[in-house]
């Protein structure tokens, strides 16, 4: 009778003790695995989670406004390999301005050591991207109110543009495709025109893959570049009863060119004109062909 006692206090016991445990409901019940439900996607899968080796591998890319003050357009290029980010490059592109930022600092052009800074755009570029690989999340950065940062040693400039688009590229997902390489490709006519005296001129901008900027231009044996001499009004188109000058009509082919990618695709007259650009009047075709031959360098 004492041993049947004891093995019914103890079940008692252990009936209690089992109802303490299910008071709470299902949150004690929780599983301690961190396998998600069937609904339920892992954090590590997400396309824009900083965790090391959580990114999709490929291309990344986003573009900022263009500055009202500046005219700079920002864009960032991501690369993606083995779900790290592996290369950033952070570069712009201005109206005024042929060629991309980068290569506009590197030829000393952009100016911030005549103007006093210990060192150039592009070199303070550099430290920013190396920065984000390091970190590989654009968020992990300390920004004050002007967008300028001291986690970075040696950057002075506003960095803010840089990471903003650094983590919207992340979000967006990585490019469809990509066609040409990346960087800045020019290309000129052979001989100056006996007629016009202007030897044609092209840069094009390549991003991601893709043309984000085109620059027709030109330029003379005295060195006179020809979208400049028509910004100034001394190429006269409009006193010659144009409706528009030079540049803008050039400015529009320019546009064509980046939204539709193929240079190739457009049917010349033997003016070398086309009616495929509405309000461009000017001979285009040895331009397009000039487009075709730089992009030549980027395949």
């Amino acid at each position: 009778m004492k041993k049947a006692s004891i093995i019914l206090s103890s079940a008692l016991l252990l009936g209690l003790l089992a109802g303490c445990g299910s008071s709470n409901g299902a949150d004690t019940t929780e599983p301690a695995s961190n396998t998600p439900a069937a609904n339920e996607t892992p954090a590590s899968n997400s396309t824009n989670s900083a965790e090391a080796g959580s990114y999709q591998d490929g291309v990344y890319y986003a573009q900022g406004e263009a500055d009202a003050k500046t005219g700079w357009q920002y864009y960032v290029t991501l690369t993606v390999s083995g779900g790290k980010i592996t290369e950033a490059n952070w570069n712009a592109i201005n109206a005024t301005v042929p060629v991309d930022k980068v290569t506009y600092s590197k030829e000393g052009k952009y100016g911030m050591k005549a103007g006093g800074a210990a060192s150039e755009w592009h070199e303070q570029a550099e430290k920013a991207e190396q920065y984000l690989i390091e970190k590989q999340d654009p968020k992990d950065i300390t920004l004050n109110e002007e967008g300028k940062t001291d986690a970075i040693a040696g950057v002075s400039v506003h960095v803010n543009e840089f990471f903003t688009l650094a983590d919207q590229a992340l979000a967006a997902g990585p490019v469809d495709s990509v066609k040409y390489k990346d960087g800045t490709y020019h290309e000129e006519g052979a001989e100056f025109d006996p007629q016009s005296g202007w030897k044609e001129t092209v840069d094009v901008v390549v991003a991601a893959g893709k043309i984000v900027k085109v620059n027709f231009s030109g330029v003379n044996e005295k060195g006179e570049d020809k979208k400049q001499a028509s910004i100034d009004g001394n190429y006269g188109m409009k006193a010659g009863g144009a409706a528009s000058e030079w540049h803008e009509e050039a400015a529009l082919a320019e546009a064509y060119l980046v939204e539709n990618q193929d240079p190739a695709a457009v049917a010349f007259n033997e003016e070398g004109k086309t009616d495929a650009i509405a309000g461009a009047t000017i001979s285009l075709q040895s331009y397009f062909e000039l487009v075709g031959k730089a992009l030549e360098q980027a395949k």
